[in-house]
């Protein structure tokens, strides 16, 4: 074993450029919906190159579209597919399931940004670019990780399934997809940017939309109206509430350092037409998480149960009811032991490589390892390089010293994991 490894921390080490410009390569693509398609090609390219197995297809049709655990607005996916690539083992050993999305969120105002969002600037050390960090940079670590094992003459008994999807920040429809197809697997890594810690434990989210029903009126007179905007601030104190509550009962360890394990985020609020009216409509959405040791049921059902009461204590909101709407986003929540194999595997290979151990925390956002570990049965652990706090960001960047570490570490985890055969 200590042959192959120093073989691989080797090739990995020769082949920093070529790891950065392949992300160059990635970034310079714009693959926001409905966009994904060319990224996908490079990618696509690559793992032919590399002489993987691949299966390429259009997701979609009612066995996706139906099953409880999709969630997304798009109406069609027509020319921008999903991949799945396999190196095949001889038999014998664990497979793994490396799992990442091509898809990236919208710039938002360019004037915020330093370079061209699409860019792929290196600068002291950072490639910069939308999608630098969430994630094609975890993307690049696992095929780097890859190849270096196939350069390297390496033979595996268990298989390693690549999988490039599309979809996931609206929902994860594309590893939905990729999970109804048959790909399982005894584990699975997900490079989002956790600024190299281990996440065993992701919240699940949702989006919810509220409409409060008020009267209108003349804003000279307002007394005769019932403004929904006031309505709504009682809406948003008992959601207040009710995240604290939920939040108290959050005792996990590995959420020690995050202020509010789940939040429940207040992302818009719609209200009135004119400055001298009293609004008789106020919408509000938002985003509530969810623990990763409850469902997403669960959660809805607490929430529907606040508002309910909320609607019972106020005499206006007894005859005019808030309507509740579950809709667009959502993301199932996922949960894996601290004392797992696969977190033994990942932790040994990650202080082998950086000569320390790694922080294991719990997930703040959610991620396709809900849908592959509560759907797809497989142990998920999120690892990769990028750093949490600019995902979303302008500037968005990734420290490529960060990428390089966590390819060698992710290709020691396969070494491990799926195990090698002797020669």
């Amino acid at each position: 074993m200590e042959k192959y490894k120093i073989e691989v921390k080797e090739w990995l080490k020769e082949n920093r450029a070529r790891a950065a410009r392949l992300l160059q390569l990635l970034v310079r693509e714009n693959s926001t919906r409905g966009n994904e398609s060319s990224t996908q090609a490079i990618v696509i390219e690559k793992c032919r190159q590399l002489g993987l197995t691949l299966d390429i297809w259009e997701i979609g049709g009612d066995e996706l579209t139906n099953h409880p655990a999709f969630c997304c607005d798009r109406k069609s996916f027509e020319g921008n597919p999903n991949l799945v690539a396999v190196l095949k083992g001889s038999g014998g050993g664990k497979s793994i399931i490396l799992n990442g999305h091509i898809d990236v969120v919208p710039v938002g105002d360019k004037a915020n940004w330093e370079h061209d969002p699409f860019s792929g600037m290196i600068e002291c050390g950072k490639l910069y670019g939308r999608g630098a960090t969430d994630m094609k940079g975890g993307n690049v670590a696992l095929l780097m990780a890859i190849e270096s094992i196939i350069a390297s003459g390496i033979k595996l008994k268990g298989d390693v399934i690549f999988q490039s999807v599309i979809e996931e920040e609206s929902g994860g429809a594309g590893t939905l997809a990729a999970v109804l197809r048959g790909y399982q697997a005894d584990g699975a890594i997900i490079p989002e940017p956790t600024n190299m810690k281990l996440f065993p434990k992701q919240q699940g989210s949702m989006w919810f939309r509220i409409t409060v029903t008020g009267k209108a009126a003349h804003g000279g007179t307002r007394y005769e109206g019932i403004s929904a905007i006031e309505k709504s601030l009682l809406v948003i104190q008992s959601l207040q509430q009710l995240e604290k509550d939920r939040n108290a009962k959050i005792t996990d360890p590995l959420f020690n350092k995050i202020p509010i394990p789940i939040p429940i985020n207040i992302g818009k609020i719609t209200s009135g037409e004119w400055p001298s009216s009293v609004p008789d409509t106020a919408i509000i959405e938002g985003r509530m998480g969810v623990s990763p040791d409850e469902t997403i049921k669960a959660a809805q059902v607490e929430m529907e149960e606040c508002l309910k009461r909320l609607c019972q204590q106020d005499e206006w909101l007894q005859e005019h009811p808030l309507k509740l709407e579950w809709y667009g986003g959502r993301w199932q929540p996922g949960s894996l032991e601290t004392n797992h194999p696969l977190i033994h595997e990942l932790t040994e290979s990650y202080l082998e490589i950086t000569g320390e151990s790694p922080v294991i925390e719990a997930s703040p956002w959610g991620t396709d390892g809900g849908i592959l570990s509560t759907v797809g049965q497989t142990p998920v652990v999120v690892f990769g390089p990028g750093i949490t706090e600019i995902a979303h960001d302008a500037n968005e960047h990734i420290v490529l010293e960060d990428l390089f570490t966590a390819s060698n570490i992710i290709a020691l985890t396969i070494l491990r994991w799926c195990e090698i055969v002797e020669e």
